[in-house]
């Protein structure tokens, strides 16, 4: 497995999100899938969806988060998966 490095901005990232409930969750464009319709959902409780948001407005990096190259050219995420979609991307764009 080879794994490489690249720094996205999270508005890049959060483009296009989409939440489609049991068929998953797609952002980045429609090119990352946060949550296939295979995976569970997972609710980030307050206390850790406000640390992330606080990340965010201090301009902090966020952790690591590991993506998978799909066949068809686009990602999934593989590790990740509750930082990129608990956060209240239409606030983000206020910041």
């Amino acid at each position: 497995m080879k794994i490489e490095l690249h720094q996205i901005a999270i508005r890049e990232v959060i483009a296009g999100y989409k939440d489609s409930a049991e068929e998953g969750v797609v952002a980045y464009d429609g090119k990352l899938d946060i949550r296939p319709k295979y995976q569970r959902e997972f609710v980030y409780k307050e206390k850790e969806r406000n640390a992330v948001i606080e990340s965010i407005k201090n301009r902090f990096p966020l952790n690591v988060m590991y993506w998978m190259i799909r066949e068809d050219g686009g990602y999934e995420v593989l590790d990740g998966q509750q930082r990129s979609q608990r956060v209240p991307f239409p606030a983000i764009n206020l910041l």
